[in-house]
């Protein structure tokens, strides 16, 4: 009764003991590609939402104003800052800020408006879209 059991076994492959089929070179590829956008589409949008929602400055700088810089090494560098009426000169460097001459904002200058990168791609897309329109 044993041997027919064997036999039995022997001949009778159960489907857990079946070899999975072969991947082609192809299909490998595609998998691989596939979880490459996903996660780099995971990474954009928790970039956006970061972006987006995370507390700091938005467009406007508000009472302090960056006028302009000069890096003097790796690690430091010279800012001139306008607060009011007044511009400051600031030593940057070793996780210190130190304030080295102040004056009075001069006149007709004052700190350079920010430029924001899009903005020239935004007026181009709005141009675009108007002359579709009309």
């Amino acid at each position: 009764m044993s041997r027919l059991l064997v036999v039995a076994v022997l001949f009778i492959s159960p489907a857990w003991a079946a070899e999975p089929p072969a991947l082609s070179t192809g299909s490998v590829l595609f998998q691989g590609l596939l979880g490459l956008l996903i996660v780099l589409a995971v990474m954009m949008a928790f970039f956006w939402f970061m972006r987006r929602f995370s507390p700091g400055q938005t467009g406007a700088q508000g009472v302090v104003k960056v006028v302009g810089g000069v890096m003097l090494g790796t690690r430091e560098k010279l800012v001139v800052v306008e607060v009011g009426d007044t511009w400051l000169l600031l030593g940057v460097g070793g996780g210190q800020v130190n304030t080295l001459h102040t004056l009075p904002r001069p006149e007709g200058m004052s700190a350079p408006a920010l430029h924001d990168p899009l903005s020239g791609f935004s007026e181009k897309l709005k141009e675009v879209l108007r002359r579709r329109e009309g």
